[in-house]
């Protein structure tokens, strides 16, 4: 069985269990390491404690969720080995897996999104890496890492 790590702040907690039943139907072993109340705590944190169990080997990948997605996305990708994408629909989030490679995926809670997260997440999860000449862009982005 397939691992996924999740985390979340007060501000998408709603969709974080939206996705994690819907992870957990499609066969997925969660380990959701978020917040399940509205009290106030900090994305930061969150995608830092999420990217630090991935970085411990066995996961698929990573969801991250925060209001808008933007901080908790932007966070994780100072994380060494992270690449986190903020797609706007089930194509981004598709090409987001199939031309750079991305571990983690992230979603606003207080967003309204024009597809639903859960098929934008199915479209992530169901790509693939193309390699070829996408692995050579890939590596000039981890290569941008200080």
């Amino acid at each position: 069985m397939q691992r996924v790590v999740v985390a979340n702040d007060h501000g998408a907690v709603e969709l974080a269990q939206i996705l994690i039943a819907h992870l957990k139907e499609r066969g997925f072993a969660v380990n959701h390491l978020g917040v399940t109340t509205a009290d106030s705590v900090d994305y930061p944190d969150m995608a830092a404690a999420a990217c630090a169990e991935y970085r411990t080997g066995g996961y698929a990948f990573g969801v991250l969720l925060c209001g808008t997605g933007i901080g908790i996305s932007i966070s994780a990708n100072k994380i060494d080995g992270i690449r986190c994408a903020l797609p706007q629909n089930r194509y981004a989030a598709a090409m987001a897996r199939r031309h750079n490679d991305v571990n983690f995926i992230a979603f606003g809670g207080r967003i309204d999104y024009p597809e639903d997260p859960v098929s934008m997440l199915d479209a992530f999860i169901d790509a693939t890496f193309e390699g070829g000449r996408h692995q050579r862009r890939v590596d000039k982005i981890m290569a941008l890492q200080s």
